[in-house]
């Protein structure tokens, strides 16, 4: 499946609307979105008693346009070519194009459809530019298995161990835990108690 069924509903969803139920609520802007549902976007409080068990995503805001972290979208979704993002510490990607004036002579990357300027080397420059691109060239895909099959690919022609490449098809497959590290000794000098000052002599 080259497309995910949840993606255009995605990229076509209005965010940030006020929640018709939790207008007055803190956290009442519709800024979530429910892959399983595939429906409309949904605010916070709407999560805990609609959505709980579900897989849910969280939209946020960059220059009034719309933008996920990378760290939640690529669990399930292959977001190689696309351009990303530092934004307050965050690595982001656009979910759809941005307007912009046509691009200098001196702009070395550029979006392969949408034509706006690019930072590094991407394809892309949002998730919407990608759709395009796989629909129109099929030379790109959404498809975990097959960003997978190219990290096994590039694996075999630098040669490494088949050991090696059976461990990362592995580690592809299921999350990675690393080891609680212990904690420092405690061998600093503490303070027994409250000092008292030595009475003056008469």
């Amino acid at each position: 499946m080259a497309v995910p069924p949840w993606l255009e509903s995605l990229l076509s969803t209005a965010f940030f609307t006020v929640c018709r139920t939790h207008e007055d609520a803190a956290r009442g802007e519709c800024n979530m979105y429910c892959l399983d549902c595939k429906g409309d976007a949904f605010c916070f409080y709407c999560r805990s008693s609609k959505h709980k068990d579900h897989q849910v995503i969280q939209i946020r805001r960059s220059s009034y346009h719309d933008v996920v972290r990378v760290t939640e979208i690529q669990k399930v979704l292959n977001i190689s070519g696309v351009q990303t993002y530092v934004i307050n510490s965050a690595r982001v990607l656009f979910l759809n194009e941005r307007p912009q004036p046509k691009s200098g002579k001196g702009v070395a990357h550029i979006c392969e459809i949408c034509g706006r300027s690019l930072l590094d080397p991407f394809r892309f420059c949002s998730l919407g530019c990608k759709l395009v691109g796989v629909r129109r060239d099929g030379n790109a895909s959404f498809s975990l298995e097959a960003k997978n099959e190219v990290l096994m690919e590039r694996t075999r022609k630098e040669g490494m161990p088949k050991e090696e490449e059976e461990e990362l098809r592995e580690g592809s497959q299921q999350d990675i835990y690393l080891p609680t590290p212990p904690p420092p000794p405690s061998n600093a000098r503490r303070r027994k108690g409250i000092p008292h000052r030595a009475p003056f002599g008469s």
